[in-house]
């Protein structure tokens, strides 16, 4: 059975899909069997995948309808794992989306305004896990972060008010994830040995290793 992760945060703008697409590949490239789902009615993992002609060497399926939770698990039965990328503001398509997952990561910029939009998210996590034995499991990312500042650090402060994990490290707001995006790629493929690749593998093993 594959393991399911859904990147989600209400608010647009935080860069789930650059996260989703970018855990996608990392996995890909350890040599999984990796199907990414685009939830998002503005499909931008699926202008992705298109702009690289699919060369990411996995999946990406459109599935922005609100029955998630009973869909995924059909298509994930040949998969390691599946990566969903949330959409932002549509409540339904987001709770159908934590049904669905096995852990919720939740990239936030350092700005309030991204934390505020955590509330109701949270709070609908809570309540399925309330039900579920603790299902999924969720934690937070700082993402878009301003190398050599203290914001990040800040965020991390607020954000651990509310009980979840902050995952170790941040993604920081590179130019060659916006380039690597607009081509179709990933900095994993465009500069393996960069800092950008370095942060997605430090995220991706700390992932891994919540599923072990």
């Amino acid at each position: 059975m594959a393991n399911v992760i859904s990147v989600l945060n209400p608010k647009g703008g935080c860069g789930k899909t650059t996260l989703a697409i970018h855990l996608a590949r990392a996995l890909h490239k350890k040599g999984k069997k990796v199907l990414l789902v685009d939830s998002d009615r503005q499909g931008s993992a699926r202008d992705w995948n298109e702009a690289g002609d699919g060369k990411c060497g996995f999946p990406v399926v459109g599935l922005d309808r609100p029955t998630l939770d009973k869909d995924v698990p059909a298509l994930a039965q040949d998969y390691d794992w599946v990566v969903i990328d949330g959409a932002a503001k549509l409540e339904k398509m987001i709770a159908s989306a934590v049904k669905a997952a096995d852990l919720i990561l939740i990239p936030v910029q350092p700005s309030p305004l991204d934390i505020w939009a955590c509330d109701s998210l949270v709070e609908m996590i809570q309540a399925r896990q309330q039900v579920t034995d603790g299902i999924p499991s969720a934690a937070f990312i700082v993402t878009r972060a301003k190398k050599g500042t203290t914001l990040a650090r800040e965020v991390s402060n607020a954000i651990g008010e509310y009980g979840f994990p902050i995952l170790h490290g941040a993604i920081h707001d590179r130019t060659i994830f916006a380039k690597s995006m607009t081509d179709g790629s990933t900095t994993l493929d465009d500069e393996p040995l960069g800092a950008a690749t370095f942060e997605i593998r430090h995220l991706l093993k700390q992932i891994v290793g919540a599923f072990k």
